[in-house]
């Protein structure tokens, strides 16, 4: 098959084949590898936490993805980067020269800071499982006693819905966070029905 013809051929496929996934489930996704079952982790706020609770956290954690090999951790950002935008702004202040529109960048910048200083612990963190062939089928159960470990670990932790595998899979292949329901087809949202 030579380059165009490969071309033509991923220009065919839908999204879901490119980032390798079979089908989408209640709580993740079927891939050619098994299935992949995620679970969503929030962070505790670790600054009221003593010096021993969080190394205590940090090792429960380093355990669980040590002594079990189907489970991954990922960490994606929940907010969104404005670094593009503070580069730009910086460019214009070194090549403006009215005094005026200097201090108006200066402000935009600043205010930019100040958006990004207040999301900064804005982090989603999520552990995937992932199920083997035969295994395959969500034997919930198993899910749930492996979301009560993770409890008992001192996490608080579930089981992802099919939204929060949307917004995942969102933030990870195209980084966007500003999304707060995705639909299963496009136009799904504005499809009315009749009366």
């Amino acid at each position: 098959m030579n380059r165009q013809q490969k071309k033509e051929l991923r220009q065919r496929q839908t999204s879901r084949q490119l980032m390798g996934i079979r089908q989408l489930t209640d709580h993740g996704a079927k891939t050619a590898g098994g299935e992949l079952v995620f679970f969503m982790i929030k962070p505790d706020n670790l600054s009221v936490l003593s010096g021993e609770g969080i190394r205590s956290r940090v090792k429960n954690l380093t355990d669980l993805l040590c002594g079990t090999q189907e489970v991954r951790l990922l960490a994606l950002d929940s907010r969104e980067s404005f670094q593009r935008n503070k580069d730009w702004y910086r460019q214009r202040l070194e090549t403006e020269e009215l005094p005026a529109i200097r201090e108006l960048l200066r402000q935009d910048a600043a205010h930019l800071d100040e958006i990004q200083a207040t999301t900064a612990s804005a982090r989603e963190f999520a552990l995937v499982y992932r199920l083997d062939q035969q295994e395959s089928g969500e034997d919930i159960s198993r899910l749930r006693q492996m979301e009560q470990a993770l409890r008992d670990l001192g996490f608080h932790a579930r089981l992802a819905e099919e939204q929060d595998v949307k917004r995942l899979l969102a933030v990870y292949y195209q980084q966007d966070v500003t999304t707060e329901r995705f639909d299963d087809f496009d136009g799904e949202g504005c499809i009315k029905e009749d009366a």
